[in-house]
């Protein structure tokens, strides 16, 4: 599976040359799906937020062949053999923030975190927390909704882990001096990285995109 692991979405011209990059073709070409299940876990989120993304934030409006939704809370409902192909025709996931480990939880519930491994060629897009479950840990600091072992572990299909919306003008408290602390009891190499910087990654090959301001904590 290809990662372009964002902070805010597909913000500038940058990180969307390198959306491009990823899926080898123009954009009108593929198929995505929208993934808003991390906001249900999360208390700042609202049903109108949800909506708001799947309708119409910049990322959806990138003019894709077809889009669908994929709510990954219904999933353990439907028969496999029904839901399974519809990610496999899927070029892209459009995964939305919210709570990292809410969205852990029901990828793992779903069967979905299982089925990635045979995804190669299929594009991971994530905001915030739909970023954030693809590393090892998110920290105290990120967790709303408690998992049941009540730790924060995520996927860790990365090896790093990621300290979003820095310097954000709604949340004061994002600044460079609180994600070293964050990174500290990480104990892991972290970005940190505001929401006009994303990550991309491709065969383990880790490379910075930004129009912005981050900072890697080894």
């Amino acid at each position: 599976m290809r990662l372009l692991l964002t902070s805010g979405g597909v913000t500038n011209p940058s990180i969307r040359d390198a959306l491009v990059e990823l899926l080898g073709k123009p954009i009108a070409e593929f198929n995505a799906l929208c993934i808003p299940t991390a906001q249900h876990g999360h208390p700042m989120c609202t049903p109108a937020l949800a909506w708001e993304f799947i309708a119409s934030s910049p990322m959806v409006q990138l003019g894709w062949k077809s889009l669908g939704v994929l709510e990954l809370t219904a999933l353990p409902t439907i028969d496999k053999e029904r839901w399974v192909p519809w990610v496999r025709e899927a070029d892209a996931l459009l995964v939305d923030g919210g709570d990292a480990t809410y969205l852990c939880h029901w990828m793992r519930e779903s069967g979905l975190a299982d089925l990635l491994p045979s995804l190669p060629d299929t594009v991971w897009v994530g905001v915030s927390a739909g970023s954030m479950v693809m590393t090892p840990r998110i920290g105290n600091d990120f967790v709303e909704w408690t998992p049941s072992k009540g730790d924060d572990s995520t996927l860790g299909v990365v090896d790093f882990s990621i300290f979003p919306h820095l310097g954000h003008e709604l949340m004061p408290e994002n600044t460079i001096a609180v994600a070293q602390r964050w990174a500290t009891e990480i104990a892991g190499p972290a970005y940190a990285i505001d929401d006009q910087t994303a990550i991309k990654v491709t065969d383990g090959t880790v490379e910075i995109v930004s129009e912005g301001q981050w900072k890697l904590f080894p």
